[in-house]
């Protein structure tokens, strides 16, 4: 049985997420902030929920290694991230608990035990900032993650299959992205192949879908063109996608997203993939 392999300090997954810095991820979302910096607060409120998931009496354990490639045509294909977490595109998750940018004071609102509501001021750790310039090399962004991926795997045979979450509003600047994601999807370790989640924050608007079986609905051939690059998702992810409540899901959904414009549904998707993972820890959590 595929995408069952236990997952512990001696056999750890990853994630690796690739996300387009181009110019018109400046553009607004419904809720009033620009794409680049609900993803970048998504981004940095998920590496917080890992550390967490993976922190124990004597510290944080490496039950996963994460990566994070930024494209845009200005500066280039680049590792975003600040400190130690720089040196390598693949880091454990130790090192991103003590590498952060900065630790940002937040506002938020938690139940007050007595019915009501009260505002508390948190401090939210930043890994790395919003940037939206230039054009889209997607290509050579997935290019890079391919053999980022061929590393991992040919280093890690037994690991549960490494994730890769590409997040991206436009349509790609330097070539046809499809094949390479195919060449990404055929990489594999023992217990399966690389899985590929696209999010498609699309300008065109339309209904909100997460974990479609078919095209139908999808705006144009690009949204088409990023589910063909999308793997089907294990059995895993499905069910616990239909525990979630996530309509429609089925053996023959694939892990893409269309137009999730809100923090919700971004957060709601992309905790599929990692939290299939995270229910595969070995017992020595």
């Amino acid at each position: 049985m595929l995408y069952s392999a236990d997952i512990s300090r001696n056999n750890p997954t990853a994630f690796l997420f690739v996300i387009d810095r181009s110019g018109s991820m400046s553009d607004l979302t419904p809720e009033g902030m620009s794409k680049s910096q609900m993803l970048s607060d998504v981004m940095n409120r998920l590496f917080s929920e890992l550390i967490l998931k993976c922190t124990k009496s004597e510290g944080v354990r490496n039950y996963f290694e994460i990566g994070v490639i930024g494209y845009d045509s200005s500066i280039g294909i680049v590792n975003p991230l600040p400190g130690d977490l720089v040196r390598e595109w693949i880091n454990p998750i130790s090192v991103f608990e003590n590498n952060p940018l900065r630790l940002e004071e937040r506002k938020k609102k938690i139940p007050d035990g007595a019915g009501g509501i009260i505002e508390t001021v948190i401090k939210f750790p930043v890994w790395f900032d919003p940037i939206a310039e230039g054009g889209t090399p997607m290509c050579s962004a997935l290019k890079t993650a391919y053999e980022i991926l061929d590393y991992w795997c040919a280093t890690h045979p037994t690991a549960y299959p490494p994730l890769l979450v590409h997040i991206t509003d436009g349509q790609s600047t330097d070539g046809d992205p499809e094949p390479i994601a195919k060449d990404i999807q055929q990489l594999s370790t023992d217990d399966g192949n690389v899985l590929i989640f696209n999010i498609h924050l699309s300008h065109k608007g339309g209904r909100e879908v997460m974990f479609p079986s078919l095209t139908q609905g999808l705006p144009d051939s690009y949204a088409e063109k990023l589910f063909n690059m999308s793997s089907h998702l294990p059995s895993n992810m499905v069910s616990l996608a239909r525990q979630e409540g996530i309509s429609g899901v089925s053996s023959e959904s694939r892990g893409f997203a269309y137009q999730v414009s809100d923090l919700a549904s971004l957060v709601a998707f992309l905790d599929i993939g990692t939290r299939a993972a995270t229910e595969t820890f070995a017992a020595d959590r």
